[in-house]
């Protein structure tokens, strides 16, 4: 399993000499792992070092009292890419507020109709299932953990530049598809290991 563990942490003095670089860094690298579908939704891809990122920056920010490297841990390595899968934060921002709440009321189960799209083949997405995403009143939260599980062959087609690679919601009221371009899919096909 890939994971980040306590010896991958820098000590917060050591990290605050190099915080500026690596937010510098990581400002590039996530431009290439951002894809928006349709006029609401932004799919952020993560990795190891994404999430290596945000664990450093919440225990810098909160002054890493005893305690929270271990809760960090839990609840960021499961967004750290394993193997042949791809996992992405997908948002919904939308900055009116009763545009937003009416707009997420009207997708509910929108985590049921995301795919991302290799050539002619569909991967439809697993999502995490700690927490429910849409309510009984059928409105879906605006953030969500998405979990594309590929095989050997997709992983391969994926990487080969010789299909199309595309990201997808289909539910009724939010139907958009957006190709991905070069650079992301060269970002991405880096989360791939054997």
């Amino acid at each position: 399993m890939i994971a980040i563990n306590k010896d991958d942490i820098l000590p917060n003095d050591e990290y605050k000499i190099v915080r500026n670089d690596r937010r510098k860094d990581l400002v590039s690298y996530k431009k290439k792992r951002r894809i928006s579908v349709g006029p609401y939704a932004t799919f952020y891809f993560e990795s190891y070092k994404t999430m290596l990122y945000q664990i450093q920056e919440m225990l810098f920010v909160e002054g890493a009292p005893e305690g929270q490297l271990e809760d960090e841990l839990t609840a960021y390595n499961p967004l750290v890419p394993q193997g042949f899968n791809l996992v992405a934060t997908l948002m919904f921002e939308i900055n009116d507020e009763k545009i937003r709440h009416d707009f997420l009321s009207s997708i509910g189960n929108v985590e049921d109709f995301i795919f991302i799209g290799i050539g002619d083949e569909k991967i439809k997405a697993r999502y995490e299932s700690d927490v429910d995403r849409t309510n009984s009143k059928g409105k879906t939260s605006s953030v969500h953990f998405i979990h594309f599980d590929l095989n050997r062959g997709q992983v391969k087609k994926f990487g080969s530049g010789e299909v199309k690679i595309h990201l997808g919601i289909e539910h009724k009221n939010y139907s958009h598809i957006t190709i991905l371009n070069d650079e992301n899919v060269e970002s991405l096909k880096n989360d791939f290991t054997d």
